[in-house]
């Protein structure tokens, strides 16, 4: 029934509201079809990024695909927790300890993808912050699941942190390529990542 909600919500209605009311441009993600399972990897300016980033999947896996969230905010209390898991379809992942990467990893052993933003919180529109080194320690535990660069422009612009208002404004959402980490050393795989980030933004926004 959940997989029923999801293909409805994101397909259908949010997808078609973002386009036509918002403004923002989805690039073809149909080729993740190909892949058994991938974590997308993107910048974050916006409660929209986690909707536009949902919205853009094909429908037929938009159920398997998780969005990693902070449970001290999606999860404050049992509500929230359940609405967020059930219609975002969260794994909710608390910010303290190492239980982070074992609950993700744990996602990606069941089967799942995963959508994780390395920058941590929201920063200001169309701004950049230090993507944390969690994606690339996930990547090096789980060998032979690759990323997946995404990179969203305007986003902050359509509902900045802070702000519950959606305002439309011409914004995009743009893939790179299914990427496997050319290295198991940390910093290089986040480099590797950042590299792929930031030549999505420099040619197409």
């Amino acid at each position: 029934m959940q997989a029923l909600v999801l293909k409805i919500i994101y397909s259908g209605i949010i997808r078609n509201f973002l386009k036509l009311i918002v403004g923002v441009k989805f690039d073809k993600a149909t080729f993740l079809l190909q892949e058994k399972q991938f974590v997308i990897v993107a910048n974050h300016n916006s409660h929209i990024d986690t909707m536009a980033l949902m919205a853009s999947l094909p429908s037929s896996i938009v159920h398997k695909v998780k969005p990693v969230a902070a449970a001290d905010y999606f999860g404050k209390t049992k509500l929230k927790a359940w609405f967020s898991n059930y219609f975002i379809n969260t794994l909710l992942i608390s910010r303290k300890g190492g239980k982070a990467i074992h609950a993700m990893k744990k996602a990606l052993e069941d089967g799942y993808s995963l959508i994780i933003f390395p920058e941590g919180s929201r920063g200001e529109p169309d701004s950049e912050q230090q993507m944390k080194s969690g994606i690339a320690l996930l990547l090096s535990l789980c060998p032979g699941v690759k990323y997946v660069p995404a990179y969203m422009c305007g986003m902050g612009r359509i509902m900045p942190k802070g702000d519950g208002l959606i305002v439309p404004f011409s914004s995009t959402l743009v893939y790179g390529k299914p990427t496997l980490p050319n290295s198991d050393e940390i910093k290089e795989i986040l480099k590797q990542i950042k590299n792929d980030v930031d030549m999505l933004r420099k040619s197409h926004c």
